[in-house]
């Protein structure tokens, strides 16, 4: 993984020296509230309902076990023994003391860690996927562009201050994990006939308010050229984009407005004006980077050893497990295990100091020392010996984190909602504890098969309701909460926006709904039909009829 030079270093630790400063100023009187707020948000702290929250940043999802053993630590010492991994593939705490925030930021510094441009209208934390390096298929390893990316969008003096917060997601893979098609910038790996390797660009998509898929801007554009063209779009939003109305500030509303043809026109036209100069990328900077994503030191090894296949036939609930959340390694012998943050009611993406500690002793263990935050609020450890593999479930039963139900009912995302965040407007946490529990019995879980729920507070949409195949969206009605459905959404390659279903479902009969949903689902699926197949398949009429006779 990435190491931090110099300049960075330099970089992490005056911003925590500044901020430090800034706050001793706050609580002087020499700042007010109102000029600290940016201040604060400039290093990813926000004022919620019941304390400040700090957002720290996971570029591209990558830990090293030093940096989530910190993370452990903090959340012991300065957060009520907690943190909360996002959607964002970032971690939150959500109960830092101001006076405290500043040695926080000493904390993360010192593990190569920040909040820099977690908050504010600035291009965001980079996502990318989860499997990045170790799965197979991958046309190359994204990891290499999105710390490109994250270098070249670091304090970029251009966008501090654009009319909106930006958000980028990369990926190397034919199967996207990263929920590409829902960003402002989208970066799909592509190789042309004659091998070059590049990007398909996409612009325009976000959730939100006005949830949109995004658009192809450029079909192939080569590696050499990814910054001076993401330049270019960035130059164009930050010139043409609303600043007026932040409800119509995100750069899909001025690519929906403008029209894909003539956004691409005035890209085109400012990109001829800076390609080819010092935003081309030098082939020895990017070997320099790519050293830094070498394989780790792989060992020869014969792939599903009869270990392994012994006690997957022995322990049924390993076996279980071993089917929802081991994924192929693209190294034989190896796998890629992924750890469900999801308990049967648990807080969706909830890990305790303990919890975060035991996972890096397991990675150090087990998996060279890294683990990676996927963006549905899980955990991964990227390589793991299939012959460890059993050792590793132990480990993870014992910590409550060995749920087998990645990608089924119990893996729901949801965000913080009204519990924690004051943009809300209903909770998100007890309707997804209440859909876990009621959905309990993973062998029901797993009849069910693939069905991804995704819940949100409010229509800023942190919980990617838009494109849950059941979204679930709370909304206020004369103080009282309750929860929109929508049906039909999808974030990976085939990605699509929900549809609403129809009226609203109070918090007493929401979960209730999401059962009549699943059911009616079971009832009229073709053998092995996913969810979202079958709805694509009939439309939501079956699920309308059934949902408010019984409403």
């Amino acid at each position: 993984m990435y190491q931090y030079d110099a300049i960075d270093q330099k970089i992490v630790d005056q911003r925590a020296r500044q901020f430090r400063d800034q706050v001793s100023r706050r609580f002087s009187g020499d700042l007010s509230e109102d000029e600290f707020k940016p201040l604060r948000l400039m290093n990813g702290l926000y004022l919620q309902l019941h304390a400040y929250m700090l957002r720290v940043a996971v570029p591209y999802g990558v830990l090293s076990s030093r940096q989530l053993r910190k993370l452990g630590e903090i959340a012991q010492r300065y957060d009520r023994g907690f943190g909360h991994f996002t959607t964002r593939q970032n971690i939150q705490f959500n109960w830092i003391k101001l006076s405290e925030a500043p040695d926080v930021l000493d904390e993360l510094a010192s593990v190569e860690m920040h909040a820099i441009q977690t908050s504010g209208n600035t291009i965001r934390n980079t996502t990318a996927d989860e499997y990045a390096g170790a799965v197979a298929g991958e046309i190359e390893d994204p990891r290499v562009y999105t710390e490109i990316i994250r270098q070249w969008s670091t304090l970029h003096p251009e966008f501090g201050f654009l009319p909106r917060k930006f958000k980028v997601a990369v990926t190397g893979a034919a199967e996207d994990r990263a929920a590409v098609r829902v960003h402002d910038i989208g970066l799909l790996m592509r190789r042309d006939d004659a091998g070059v390797v590049g990007f398909e660009v996409l612009v325009g998509g976000g959730l939100g308010r006005t949830p949109m898929i995004g658009k192809t801007i450029r079909d192939f554009l080569p590696t050499g050229d990814m910054l001076s063209y993401l330049e270019a779009i960035l130059r164009v939003y930050n010139q043409f984009g609303r600043r007026d109305n932040k409800y119509k500030a995100r750069i899909k509303i001025l690519v929906h407005e403008l029209g894909i043809d003539e956004f691409r026109r005035l890209v085109d036209a400012e990109w001829r004006t800076i390609k080819g100069g010092a935003l081309d990328l030098p082939v020895e900077e990017v070997d320099r980077i790519r050293g830094h994503f070498t394989p780790p030191p792989f060992e020869t090894l014969e792939d599903n050893p009869a270990a392994f296949a012994a006690k997957r036939f022995e322990d049924k609930a390993f076996a279980t497990w071993v089917r929802n959340n081991v994924v192929a390694h693209k190294q034989s012998g190896y796998a890629i295990v992924n750890i469900s943050l999801k308990p049967t009611g648990g807080v969706p993406g909830d890990a305790t100091a303990q919890q975060m500690t035991a996972v890096a002793d397991l990675a150090d263990q087990y998996s060279f020392g890294e683990v990676r935050v996927t963006h549905r609020q899980n955990l991964v450890l990227p390589h793991v010996r299939q012959a460890d593999v059993h050792d590793v479930w132990v480990g993870l039963t014992a910590l409550g984190f060995a749920s087998p139900n990645i990608g089924l009912v119990g893996d729901i995302i949801a965000c913080p909602g009204l519990d924690y965040c004051g943009l809300a407007n209903a909770r998100s946490i007890p309707i997804s504890q209440q859909i876990s529990e009621k959905f309990a019995d993973i062998a029901r879980q797993q009849n069910v098969g693939d069905l991804q729920i995704k819940i949100s507070g409010c229509i800023n949409a942190c919980g990617h309701h838009h494109v849950g195949h059941i979204g679930i969206l709370g909304v206020d009605r004369r103080g009282e909460e309750f929860y929109q459905i929508t049906l039909g959404g999808s974030a990976d390659e085939n990605a699509s926006i929900g549809r609403i279903i129809g009226p609203a479902f109070s918090a007493e009969t929401v979960v209730d709904a999401i059962e009549t949903i699943i059911e009616t689902y079971l009832e009229i699926r073709n053998q092995g039909e996913p969810f979202i197949d079958t709805y694509r398949r009939v439309g939501e009429i079956p699920f309308k009829e059934r949902l408010y006779a019984t409403h």
